[in-house]
C-alpha cells in the first residue's frame, strides 16, 4: 500500500464527508467589500502574501513595506499595491498579464488573526499613481489596481499553532539556511559566507 496514492479524496463529496459544516456565521462571512475592520487590519499590516496563476504556474511571493502601504479606496472596492523592487523575475506580474485573478493574505505581527482579499487585478505604470508611492524619493515601477470581490478575516488558529510571534521573539535559528546556503545548494557558488556578506552588505540601500 503506497500511503501516499491511497484514500485520495477527489470530489467536493468526499470531502464534505470528512469534515463538519461551516456555522452561518462562518460561511456566510466573506463581504464584496474590505469593510471599516478590515480597513483598520490592512492600514496596520506591513506585510502580506500575493497568489498568481498564469501559463507559466503558480506564483505566490511575500510583499512588504512600512504598515499603510498597500491603501483601500473608501468604499472597500479597491486595493493599491505598490510593487517595490525586488529580484526582477516578476512572476507574479507576467501572471497577471495573463490571468488578473489574485488572492492576498495579510499579517500583522502579534495579531493572530489574517485578513483575506481575492479579486482580480490591473498593472498599472500610471505617474500620477505611481506617484503616491514613493518613498525615500523612489517610486515603485508599477502599481497593482485589485478590484475586491471577497474579503474576510481568518480565525488566528493557524498562527496560535505554529506559536508563530514568540518564535520569531526568540530570533532566527542559527541552522536556518541563508541565501548563501541555497546558493552553494544549487551549485551556483561555493562560499556561503561571502555570498551572505556580499548581499547583506547592500540589501540595505536597494530596497527601493
Amino acid at each position: 500500500m503506497d500511503t501516499l496514492t491511497d484514500h485520495i479524496l477527489t470530489s467536493r463529496e468526499d470531502l464534505a464527508a470528512r469534515f463538519d459544516p461551516p456555522t452561518e456565521r462562518l460561511a456566510t462571512k466573506a463581504l464584496d467589500h474590505v469593510n471599516a475592520a478590515g480597513r483598520r487590519f490592512i492600514a496596520q499590516s506591513p506585510f502580506l502574501v500575493l497568489a498568481t496563476c498564469g501559463a507559466d504556474g503558480l506564483d505566490c511571493s511575500p510583499k512588504g513595506d512600512a504598515p499603510g502601504f498597500v491603501t483601500v479606496s473608501e468604499d472597500g472596492k479597491t486595493l493599491l499595491i505598490p510593487d517595490r523592487v525586488g529580484n526582477n523575475r516578476i512572476d507574479g506580474l507576467k501572471n497577471l498579464v495573463e490571468d488578473a485573478r489574485v488572492a492576498t493574505i495579510f499579517f500583522i505581527p502579534g495579531a493572530n488573526e489574517t485578513f483575506r482579499v481575492n479579486g482580480r487585478a490591473r498593472i498599472s505604470a500610471d505617474p500620477e499613481l505611481r506617484g503616491r508611492f514613493v518613498v525615500k524619493g523612489k517610486e515603485p515601477k508599477v502599481v497593482l489596481v485589485i478590484s475586491v470581490e471577497q474579503a474576510f478575516q481568518h480565525c488566528p488558529k493557524a498562527l496560535l499553532r505554529s506559536n508563530l510571534w514568540q518564535a520569531a521573539q526568540r530570533g532566527r535559528p542559527a541552522d536556518a539556511p541563508t541565501l548563501g546556503d541555497f546558493s552553494v545548494a544549487r551549485g551556483v557558488e561555493s562560499d556561503k559566507q561571502a555570498v551572505d556578506g556580499w548581499y547583506y552588505s547592500r540589501v540595505m540601500d536597494e530596497l527601493y
